[in-house]
């Protein structure tokens, strides 16, 4: 279950954002989980709602010229429905004054209340995609994670297949490396897995013979990528018996992997002595783009005899 905790929210937007904690810093402890929020029908974020409320609530001047236009009876009930609304926090967007009002309700409640100069709809912006990601479904998976010509490609296999070996010559070849061994794959939308390298094996590459590699350090900043879509599972395995004439050449049917309720196209490659991996998976990954474009070779082959088998038959 993923959580988004109050406090780290503020740490980690603190400085992009320009955030100050106002008041309500007993809150500092709250946390919101993907079950609640799935199981809710309140909005991620966005400007106060005190009927459908938002997990977070944002008050820019527009929001604060109604609060303070309310007679005491009415700010009132509004402020008890803020609360009732157990929203994770508040944060008041471009306001250059804060009501004395809002900040003793913010304090009387526990409720986090942030400032930011920036304005409403830049600060919700970056505050719901933080929200998402902390939020996405997880899981991990055995493999390097590579952004191949710029698509996500995730090798697979056995171990002491080679991966490693193949990643580094991928990287030589002026490809990045997003995770070796554990890549950690969240789920950022419907048809999107944003895969991510833990923090421990940030920047490494284990590669037998040689031990942990430091591809920032040995390639440059290039190598390496924070993160990458995963578009592409390309694995490798070895033959039975060492031979290939029994494996099927033209594959009719694509093929997938599902992770996470999304479906990622797979391909398999069989390893040999004298195979060139490096080049087949750019061309795997160079075919993929390809197919996002409409662009199918196998398709087009099939027609192209159709046609010739028709001529003839004529």
């Amino acid at each position: 279950m993923s959580r988004v905790y109050i406090q780290k929210l503020f740490q980690d937007k603190q400085e992009r954002l320009a955030l100050t904690w106002v008041a309500g810093s007993d809150g500092a402890d709250r946390v919101l989980e993907s079950e609640t929020v799935n199981a809710s029908n309140k909005g991620l974020i966005g400007h106060l709602n005190l009927i459908h409320p938002n997990w977070v609530q944002v008050i820019s001047n527009t929001e604060l010229d109604y609060l303070r236009n309310l007679d005491p009876a009415a700010l009132g009930d509004a402020f008890a429905k803020l609360k009732a609304s157990e929203s994770l926090c508040v944060i008041l967007a471009g306001v250059e004054e804060v009501p004395p009002e809002l900040i003793a309700f913010a304090n009387s409640t526990n409720t986090p209340l942030f400032r930011s100069p920036q304005s409403s709809v830049h600060l919700m912006w970056m505050v719901r995609h933080y929200i998402v990601k902390e939020l996405a479904e997880s899981t991990t998976r055995h493999g390097v994670f590579l952004d191949v010509l710029g698509v996500g490609v995730m090798i697979t296999g056995d171990s002491g297949v080679g991966k490693s070996e193949l990643a580094l010559e991928l990287i030589t070849r002026g490809n990045g490396l997003v995770a070796d061994d554990i890549t950690e794959l969240y789920r950022i939308s419907p048809e999107t897995l944003e895969g991510r390298c833990p923090e421990l094996l940030r920047d490494f590459l284990e590669v037998r013979g040689l031990g942990v590699l430091n591809i920032r350090t040995m390639f440059g900043e290039t190598a390496v990528r924070r993160k990458k879509s995963l578009k592409l599972i390309v694995h490798l395995h070895r033959p039975v018996g060492g031979d290939l004439s029994k494996m099927e050449r033209l594959p009719l049917n694509a093929s997938f992997q599902d992770i996470l309720g999304v479906k990622v196209n797979t391909v398999s490659i069989p390893v040999m002595a004298g195979r060139n991996l490096a080049v087949l998976v750019e061309a795997a990954a160079r075919n993929f783009v390809l197919q996002m474009r409409g662009i199918n070779t196998m398709d087009e082959f099939i027609a192209r005899h159709d046609r010739q088998m028709l001529e003839q038959s004529q």
